[in-house]
């Protein structure tokens, strides 16, 4: 096993990779796209945004202390680039277009693709600490940055408070999901699913 400072390390880059790639690209992606009224980017920036609200919910999670964010952050890691490439059609709309929001959408979505599956590597191993009844130093690492979160954004909130907010949004997250694939059932009325 690599050193925890080693790891400590890793884990901050993650983070901070995450932050530039999982936030703050896809927003200014989502303002640009609003700016030139593409639709199929817009809808699949949407699609996006709600899947990748599982990240946010295992900050939260993490900020707790609570192993099940490992979970819920392998799952989130799985589930981002499933998001951005299922919708065919979208995609197709966006590969023909010659909007520069558009091949910066494509390029985004590659890139971000790449970064989901290494991390996937690196922070699945992790996975059994969501079943350890006491948490190693290796798995505690990975509390680190959320908690520095925390003491930005809610430095006078407890953190078993943010943890019970990450557990009830994990609730709201995975009803959502079972109503989304209900509705992409074969037969179903799919309306506007974005």
């Amino acid at each position: 096993m690599i050193p925890v400072s080693w790891l400590v390390k890793a884990i901050w880059v993650d983070y901070s990779l995450a932050v530039a790639l999982t936030v703050v690209l896809p927003l200014a992606l989502l303002i640009w796209a609003f700016a030139v009224g593409l639709r199929p980017l817009i809808q699949l920036l949407i699609v996006y945004w709600r899947v990748s609200s599982l990240l946010a919910v295992t900050v939260y999670l993490m900020i707790g202390g609570l192993p099940i964010s490992f979970l819920s952050g392998a799952m989130a890691r799985l589930l981002i680039p499933m998001g951005l490439w299922f919708w065919q059609d979208w995609s197709t709309a966006l590969e023909q277009s010659r909007s520069g929001a558009a091949r910066a959408f494509l390029l985004w979505r590659w890139i971000l693709t790449g970064y989901m599956g290494i991390g996937i590597l690196f922070s699945g191993a992790f996975v059994p600490c969501a079943f350890r009844a006491s948490l190693s130093a290796e798995c505690r690492a990975w509390f680190e940055p959320p908690l520095g979160f925390r003491e930005i954004f809610h430095p006078n909130v407890p953190p078993e408070l943010l943890g019970s907010v990450g557990a009830w949004g994990l609730v709201a997250y995975l009803l959502y999901s079972v109503y989304f694939v209900w509705r992409l059932r074969p037969g179903a009325d799919r309306g506007e699913l974005a």
